[in-house]
Formats: C-alpha cells, structure tokens, sequence
C-alpha cells in the first residue's frame, strides 16, 4: 500500500485538476493510498460497443499538480496515465512528486494485459517507492494489551523509506460475466442480478507475489521486509462497480510470508500468515422528489492471524507480521475517524454502513474546471462505522470497548473515476480525506 502521506490526490488531481495549492489536499496526519487497480480497470464501453477485433486509439492524460500537507510541506509533481495502452483493457499509470522537505515518492502501474491464448488471464503490475523526512507511524511500544485487545503503538515522527512490488495473476471463471472471457468482464455491469455465481457477477482467483520494506530511523528493532504470496478468491455481484445500488461483493484473501532472511539476520523475518474476509451488500431505497437514486450500503470485514501465538514464548520470537503488512485498522477506508493503521492487532472486525444519496439537482458539469470534464453524477453520503482489533481470535473480545466512526461526505464521477471527500469524527480525533473509489 502507499503509506502515510498520498492518500490518492495526485489521482484526484490526474482526472479533476484539481488546485490544491491553496488547500492541504488531505488535513489527517497520515494520508494513506493502497493499490490503484480499481479506478482503471472497468472499459468504458457497453458489451454491444466492445469488440475485440477493433482498434482503439490510445488516450493519454497527463497533469502536473502542487499541494501541502503538515508531513510533507509544499509538493509538486505529476502523474500521467495511458488508457487502452496497447490492449483495449489496459492500462499504465505513473506518478511521481518531490516536496520541499526532500521527501520524494514514485509509482509505476500497469493493468490489465492479456498474454496470447490466456483470454481467461489479466497480468498486472505495482511498483511503489519512496521516503518520506516527517513520516507519522504507529510503532508497537512493546508493553502488554489491556484486555488483549491489539498492540499498544506509539505515534512517532521519522524518517521512513517505503517500498513494494506487486505482480496480479488474475484468472477469471468460466461463470456469470466471466463466460465470455476476463477482457470482457471489466466492462461496464449491468444487467439483472442473481445470488447464483454461475449466473451473476465475475468470479476470479487471483495469485500476487509480493515484496513489501519499510525502514524507520531510530527503530532498527523492528522488522523491516515482508515477501509472500496473496491469494484472493473474489465474487464481485456489484450492478455498478462505481455507483452500486444492488447486489453485493464478497472475498476472501489469504496472505503467507515463508520467512527468510531481510537483509540484516536470518531471525530478522518470521513466517506468518493471515486471512481476511470482506463482505458487502447494497439495497437500493428506490427514489423520491429530491433524489434520483437512494442506497443503503453495508460492509463486514473480519481479519485474522492464525499463527500469532506459533513461536518461542521464552526468545519471544513469533510468526507474527510486521505492523506494516499485518492486521490494522484506521485510515480513508476503515475506522475513517482514526489515523492510518493506528490500530495493530492479532485479529480485527469491522462494521460498516452508508447512506447513498444521488441528488436530482446536479450543478457540477456547469462550474468552472467540472464543465472541462465528464461529471454523470454526484452522491452525497453519510456513514458510520464501528470496529476493533485484538490479539486474540475471539468474538467477545473483537466486540469489547469498540472503536467508532461517524462522517459525511460527498463522491463525484469524474471522466469514469470515482472521487470522494469525506469528514469523519471519532470522539477521540477526527479526519478530513480526499481519494478516489468507494470504500467498498
């Protein structure tokens, strides 16, 4: 995940541009931004437009952007990316800043490509990079948890270089929007909905490789490499995989670090595994005088650490994962009150509901910089969320003394790329994010 400081807005500003010079593009003390598959994979194209024999032209954007934050100062850069880049389904992405406090990062994407014969296969690829110079972390402070639930962590400030590499090998299911090969299951969805796979959705394994560092000055203590594989069982069941008003999504990851040596001593990396569960559910509430559309939108996540307590009590030493690649809640899609992964643990539940509204009175495609772009619709949202983490597997105590949000916010189309600003309170602190996608 690109940690701590983008939270998306150099996304934001590529298809809205967006001035942010004059505003922090997010005020959290720690922006966040995870991978960037979701906004580009769908083609834009209805199946009766979509042919696979026809050549589409390349569309390349391209935007450079400044902007502040408290962590990184003023910043520039830019990002640039390349639709139907070389395949009608692919696509490269590229983003790069430098701000005035020499914190730097840089991204490289590509999506999305078919290799000959394997039209049931979508290759892709991540590679993130970079250092920030006033990096906000939360460090686990090594004292035990009270009523086991998660990790005790300490808020610092340090110098922190972050890296990962990512490869996607998704194969998608001969079922559902998946029978006429894994291209045409990124088109736009639509259509009636079933709670059959082998009639509804796109169903799809996907296998990622991955390397994942970070390296924090002053905590040489803590473990700095993560290197695995993903695997991720999907069923996405969405009508509308931007702007969902029915059906749901559900799946199922299991992550595995085999250990190994990270570069300073061979104990340095433990073998772990974890496994996280997510499911989603929309119903629509049909319309009114006031809105075109009305949605009720819900979400479970739960997540575990199987091997947590697998180790040696007396050295200490457990297969457990770095707080960086492990089990965590807080940031712009969970816990959104709180701080990026300010909650570390064993084990976490979440859960998650929003009120969807999309306005019939819709004045964006009229004001200045919006009447440049493509602006279909708007929502305005409210949305609470309840969770906790644990070092224990464990009903009773995933639901003790339970962390809490509520927010609202406002989400926009903007030439096929879903933007959101939300705020959100937790009685403890509160956030104000900018990023692209809906949470789920």
């Amino acid at each position: 995940m690109l940690k701590k400081i983008l939270n998306y807005q150099v996304i934001l500003a590529l298809y809205c541009a967006f001035n942010l010079s004059s505003t922090k593009a997010a005020e959290s003390d720690s922006p966040t931004a995870g991978s960037v598959l979701d906004p580009i994979v769908e083609i834009e194209q209805t199946s009766s437009q979509y042919d696979e024999k026809r050549e589409y032209k390349a569309d390349f954007e391209a935007v450079p952007f400044i902007f502040s934050t408290e962590t990184l100062s003023t910043t520039v850069g830019g990002a640039g990316v390349l639709k139907h880049a070389g395949q009608v389904q692919a696509s490269l992405l590229g983003i790069g800043l430098y701000s005035k406090n020499d914190s730097w990062l840089t991204y490289l994407g590509a999506y999305n490509y078919q290799l000959p014969s394997l039209e049931r296969w979508l290759f892709s690829a991540e590679y993130y990079r970079a250092s920030y110079k006033q990096g906000i972390y939360f460090v686990p402070n090594g004292e035990e948890p009270h009523h086991n639930v998660g990790l005790p962590t300490d808020k610092v400030v340090t110098v922190g270089d972050e890296t990962y590499a990512k490869l996607h090998l998704k194969y998608v299911l001969p079922w559902g929007r998946g029978s006429q090969g894994a291209a045409r299951s990124l088109l736009a969805k639509g259509g009636a909905i079933s709670w059959d796979p082998r009639e509804s959705g796109v169903s799809s394994i996907t296998l990622t490789p991955f390397i994942q560092t970070q390296d924090l000055t002053g905590f040489d203590d803590l473990p700095t490499k993560a290197q695995g594989l993903k695997l991720k069982l999907d069923w996405d069941n969405r009508d509308n995989g931007k702007n969902s008003h029915s059906g749901g999504r559900a799946s199922f990851t299991l992550s595995r670090d085999f250990g190994g040596d990270s570069g300073r001593n061979a104990d340095d990396r433990q073998s772990w595994t974890t496994w996280e569960f997510e499911q989603s559910a929309f119903l629509s509430l049909g319309n009114n005088s006031w809105f075109e559309q009305q949605t009720l939108a819900l979400n479970l996540y739960l997540a575990d650490t199987p091997t947590w307590n697998d180790g040696d009590y007396i050295t200490g030493e457990y297969h457990r994962p770095p707080a960086f690649a492990g089990i965590s809640l807080g940031g712009f899609d969970s816990l959104r009150g709180y701080s990026s992964d300010e909650f570390v643990g064993r084990s976490a539940v979440l859960y998650s509901a929003e009120y969807r509204v999309q306005p019939k009175w819709q004045p964006l495609q009229s004001l200045p910089v919006f009447n440049l772009y493509n602006v279909p619709w708007w929502q305005w949202v409210v949305f609470a969320e309840t969770g906790q983490v644990s070092d224990k597997f464990s009903f009773n105590e995933l639901h003790q003394d339970m962390k809490w949000t509520l927010g609202a916010g406002v989400r926009f189309e903007v030439e096929s790329v879903v933007v959101r600003t939300e705020f959100a309170y937790s009685g403890e602190e509160s956030q104000f994010w900018v990023m692209v996608n809906q949470p789920f």
